[in-house]
């Protein structure tokens, strides 16, 4: 069993790490290993929207993002996790998630996921929504806390101060390890994932007269 955590942050070893240390230490203390992946600071590119992942299921650009494609390719469990910019998650964690689950590189359906947020002040539940709208277009199960998953801290340090923020952290590993081994069980009894349907897509347009149903 191994859980992936992402560090969407600037910063190697920040805020954004010291939250994610915390959730892989209830990971590993439930048999779990854990990798936490930095992005890194060099610059991510976006979604063009060139439609190159229709055909191919994979992104067209090729960059330091495929390293993290092929490590998540055997992970049953994923924690992407930034510092709050402007109220909002970082570009490089937006960048990760937009391309590799919108091109099918990094598959979560049907896997334990969760988002968690550093700040200094405010902007933490901005950024937590944000994140947690790349889950549910994606078949993940998304889990929760005790709380919403955010630590306060302008430091590493002061983030080991929030006692209450490090225990949300620990329960959302706990949670994480025990759904990881929910699912572990149910496969071992047979119960798999569900297989989906041929995806519709409807486009909600107008009949071309100006009429609304």
């Amino acid at each position: 069993m191994k859980a992936i955590l992402v560090n969407g942050s600037p910063h190697e070893k920040g805020c954004t790490y010291t939250a994610l240390e915390e959730v892989a230490s209830a990971l590993e203390k439930n048999s779990v290993e854990t990798e936490i992946f930095w992005l890194g600071k060099a610059p991510i590119t976006g979604c063009v929207a060139c439609g190159y992942c229709y055909k191919a299921h994979e992104c067209a650009i090729h960059d330091a993002l495929y390293d993290f494609a092929e490590r998540a390719k055997d992970a049953d469990a994923f924690v992407f996790g930034c510092p709050v910019h402007f109220s909002g998650a970082t570009p490089q964690i937006s960048a990760l998630m937009s391309r590799m689950l919108y091109s099918g590189m990094v598959n979560i359906a049907g896997k334990p996921v969760a988002a968690i947020v550093s700040c200094r002040r405010g902007g933490a539940s901005a950024a937590y929504e944000q994140l947690n709208q790349f889950f549910g277009i994606s078949g993940a199960l998304t889990i929760g806390s005790q709380y919403w998953n955010a630590v306060h801290g302008n430091t590493p340090d002061e983030v080991r101060q929030d006692l209450e923020g490090l225990q949300i952290m620990r329960t959302l590993g706990n949670n994480i390890a025990w759904t990881i081994k929910c699912i572990k069980a149910g496969e071992d009894a047979g119960i798999f994932y569900p297989e989906l349907e041929p995806r519709v897509r409807t486009n909600f347009i107008g009949d071309g007269e100006g009429k609304r149903g």
